[in-house]
């Protein structure tokens, strides 16, 4: 067991570049990574890394004793996959990243989840920070936007619709817009992204450009939950995606406007780290998610127009 640490310990060291980020994975500390490394090299009698007060490198043998050290963990990783397969029910723990936001999705089905695979211990990390997959060990993530990691799967989910939306105390007080040149005499509530620090452009032709609307925030915030709230509370006009509004539009406390004028389709994508085996814990938690996150009662109608409220 000592010299499966020891390989263990040197194998994720090596693919992730820190004894940090190799303990992260494995469970322990950064120091017990370094000395179960340091171990295993004196038991070869060989050093395996270049360490440096800024650098971990491997040497010439680490690099080809990486390549068959690697080879074996994945093998055993089959077999160990293989074997909770013929056990029947999938088991462990699922660490899964997804938006904030999308509790809102997640939590209905959850239940059913559970009921389903109760040996499955979900491990939810709610949080607009993109997690790395490889390096913070994240089985499975909820994201949207462009996937650049060549490293990871992707399902591409059904989509959902970007509204804007106002209370009606603030249509009341304002008016209601009937083109987006009207944005210009109105409060907005814009929504900064968290990882770029770029604010959401509105889905509204010529948005973005020096002729396109006029949108003036009178906040700016990197929560959508925020914006949510800010505009429940009749502060402006906010876009957001239809699941999110969809209990406050149907109960009359949020209204949708210039819903002729948007072309705003959304888009979430299941992912998870490309490896020879998908273990059966995570193929199963892919495939439930897939089915069931956005069945067809997640789907706000968005073809009503917006009433007018009272005065």
């Amino acid at each position: 067991m000592d010299r499966l640490t020891g390989l263990s310990a040197f194998v994720r060291t090596a693919d992730l570049g820190s004894f940090v980020a190799a303990g992260r994975i494995l469970g322990l500390s950064p120091s017990a990574v370094g000395k179960a490394v340091t171990k295993l090299e004196n038991q070869l009698g060989v050093r395996l890394f270049q360490r440096s007060t800024r650098s971990l490198r491997l040497t010439e043998e680490g690099r080809a004793f990486h390549e068959r050290c690697r080879r074996i963990l994945d093998d055993l990783d089959d077999a160990h996959a293989g074997i909770l397969q013929t056990r029947g029910a999938p088991r462990g723990r699922v660490r899964m990243s997804c938006p904030i936001v999308a509790y809102h999705l997640l939590l209905p089905v959850l239940p059913d989840f559970m009921a389903r695979y109760p040996e499955i211990e979900l491990d939810l990390d709610f949080s607009d920070r993109i997690a790395d997959l490889i390096e913070e060990g994240v089985d499975v993530a909820i994201r949207s936007g462009p996937l650049p990691d060549s490293r990871i799967m992707v399902r591409t989910l059904r989509p959902f619709r970007l509204l804007l939306c106002a209370a009606p105390a603030y249509l009341a007080r304002f008016g209601i817009p009937k083109d987006p040149r009207d944005l210009a005499g109105h409060r907005s509530i814009g929504f900064r992204y968290p990882n770029s620090g770029k604010v959401q452009v509105w889905p509204l032709p010529g948005a973005g450009d020096a002729a396109g609307p006029d949108i003036h925030h009178a906040i700016v915030c990197n929560n959508m939950e925020a914006l949510h709230g800010a505009v429940l509370s009749g502060l402006g006009i906010g876009c957001m995606p239809d699941f999110l509004a969809a209990a406050a539009l149907r109960a009359g406390r949020l209204v949708p406007v210039l819903l002729d004028h948007l072309d705003a389709p959304g888009q979430f994508n299941l992912i998870w780290p490309s490896s020879r085996h998908l273990s059966p814990k995570v193929r199963v938690t892919v495939d439930f998610i897939a089915e069931r996150l956005f069945s067809d009662d997640c789907h706000v109608p968005c073809s009503a127009q917006p009433h007018r409220p009272e005065n």
